[in-house]
């Protein structure tokens, strides 16, 4: 083969790489468009990918979170070992929740569909989405076990040969309290899949395939190389670091260590608390998800996620841990932790690469699922009985760390990449108003770089009747940590609008008339805050998210009422600081 043929077959696999990762686009795109619930419509709380026929995803949508692609990516495997390809026929559909097996806990749906291509298997398409309710407790880190956490589906048949599974479908309604919600999303994760297959079918008769061993092999081989070369470029060692979070009724410890070697990155998380009584336990695949995704961010940020560009990324936890638990340990919030892990583990990389690491940020999404009705609420409550059932989630964050010669990001939720939610269509759907969502003034962390800033937002019943929040809060009472000098974003809290607190984590009623307030962490600072430019300090002043008394305090910069700098004054702050 010539220099020029071989350039020009590189081109063309190339070109097939990026037609690949539209098809599973396009599929992603298709669930989003029939989704019932705002989780997936909404905020883009899904993953969506191909695989090819050994189980090795090979590409995924550029929608969707790390915790369920990184999952997803581990899951199709357990599902062929059930059900192999030789059983398997057009128009079939797989599904289960089982959280050790998929994304970590039982309100994560994942469907898998064998796409064929004139009369022969192609490849596998997947999906993963979290439902509004799969029964239970509810979705909130009170239960003890994953028995009462929702309903448990193993990997089963979901469809055979089109012909949707009517029994299954039925006991799915019988479990939930949206049952046309969660039946009609089920039907969208089938149908984005068939949309997959159908625009496979399209692109391998396009470039003339058979089957997509060849690209598929050039996929994951140039990826696992490249990623290869960005770890080589490293410094090699061992590199550990240690996180305290909040916890549910006592702090936790997460303890990392991270060997930077020839062959890849291992990360392991003995030393870190054993797994907790209640719902904010992490099992080793979602543990593997966010951390791999943490660890990418800043090693190979460039390079499409796939099963050649995770291979090199290797994670261990002991058994029993709270980033390695076993069933039935209850899991249904496993995200307060599980989010806190790309912090975790790139404390460890700053140590390797300092001027490449953002600080710590708010992390764990604040998500409120809201619950109505007499059913939901504390039943000595005034007016538990004149309240509407309803069941809801609302998707917010707080601010992330400060970047490496940039501020952090506001109200972006940094690690799971989901959308907010707007307050209008949440009102739709459920007897609430949003009384307040603003950004939170002086929750940035300060630093050269300052943090990003959390929000506030107050909640009430449109029906003047009391409701229940699953709180499944963190950052309150451990923030974010800077770096380098920066200070720690603003803790979070949880309360009424009266003043009264309530606990970040648990099952509570909201009394009528009153409001759920939520103040959200901020991110963590970057660099000394006496370095940071005065300039900075003065639009931060303007644009409302730095009040003029924390710019004197913290930065040594005298701003007046207009957002301008006062030469003088700031001359003297700063004289006395030096003092």
């Amino acid at each position: 083969m010539s220099k020029e043929t071989g350039a020009l077959a590189q081109i063309h696999r190339q070109i097939m790489w990026n037609r690949l990762i539209a098809v599973v686009e396009e599929q992603a795109q298709t669930m989003i468009r029939t989704a019932f619930s705002t989780t997936v419509r909404e905020a883009g709380d899904l993953s969506a990918g191909i695989f090819d026929l050994q189980g090795r995803m090979m590409a995924q949508a550029v929608t969707g979170t790390p915790g369920h692609v990184n999952s997803m990516a581990e899951s199709v495997g357990h599902f062929l070992q059930k059900f192999p390809l030789e059983v398997m026929c057009e128009g079939d559909h797989y599904i289960t929740n089982d959280p050790w097996l998929t994304s970590g806990h039982l309100h994560d749906i994942t469907v898998v569909t064998p796409a064929f291509h004139r009369g022969r298997a192609a490849a596998l398409f997947a999906c993963t989405c979290h439902v509004v309710d799969i029964g239970g407790r509810g979705f909130g880190p009170d239960g003890r076990e994953v028995f009462e956490e929702g309903l448990f589906i193993p990997i089963m048949p979901l469809a055979e040969a089109g012909r949707m599974s009517q029994a299954l479908l039925e006991i799915v309604r019988a479990n939930v309290r949206e049952p046309l919600q969660v039946e009609g999303d089920i039907h969208a994760f089938a149908a984005s899949n068939e949309e997959g297959c159908r625009r496979l079918a399209l692109f391998m008769d396009e470039f003339g395939l058979t089957s997509l061993d060849t690209v598929g092999e050039y996929i994951l081989e140039a990826s696992r190389t490249a990623t290869l070369k960005e770890i080589a470029a490293l410094p090699r060692g061992r590199f550990d670091n240690k996180m305290r979070v909040d916890g549910y009724d006592r702090p936790l410890d997460l303890v990392a260590s991270l060997t930077i070697g020839a062959d890849g990155m291992d990360v392991d998380f003995t030393g870190s608390s054993p797994a907790s009584s209640y719902g904010i336990n992490v099992v080793l695949n979602y543990t593997a998800a966010y951390a791999v995704f943490g660890l990418k961010c800043i090693v190979a940020p460039a390079i499409p996620n796939n099963a050649g560009s995770l291979a090199p990324f290797r994670v261990t936890a002991p058994e029993g841990c709270i980033f390695n638990v076993q069933k039935p340990r209850p899991v249904a919030a496993r995200h307060i932790v599980g989010h806190m892990l790309p912090d975790l583990v790139l404390g460890c990389l700053h140590k390797a690469i300092p001027d490449r690491v953002p600080a710590e940020g708010a992390s764990a999404n604040w998500q409120p699922q809201l619950r109505g009705g007499a059913a939901a609420v504390d039943p000595d409550a005034v007016g538990a009985a004149n309240g509407t059932d309803f069941n809801l989630i609302s998707f917010n964050s707080g601010g992330t760390g400060a970047r490496p010669g940039k501020d952090g990001l506001s109200v972006t939720a940094f690690p799971s990449g989901v959308r907010s939610m707007p307050v209008e269509t949440t009102e739709q759907i459920a007897p609430i108003l949003f009384w307040r969502k603003e950004y939170r003034t002086d929750s940035g962390g300060v630093g050269t770089c300052r943090g990003g800033l959390g929000q506030i937002m107050e909640i009430g019943s449109a029906e003047d009747a009391p409701f229940a929040i699953l709180a499944m809060f963190d950052r309150v009472e451990h923030p974010a940590r800077g770096r380098d000098g920066g200070g720690p974003g603003a803790p979070g809290w949880v309360g009424l609008a009266s003043g009264a607190r309530l606990r970040a984590k648990g099952h509570q009623t909201v009394p009528a008339g009153e409001r759920l307030r939520l103040m959200m962490p901020g991110g963590g600072g970057l660099g000394k805050a006496s370095e940071r430019d005065p300039a900075l300090v003065a639009a931060d002043v303007r644009d409302g998210l730095v009040t003029i008394a924390a710019a004197a305090r913290d930065y040594r910069v005298a701003v007046d009422e207009a957002g301008r700098i006062d030469a003088a004054a700031t001359a003297m702050l700063r004289a006395e600081s030096a003092r």
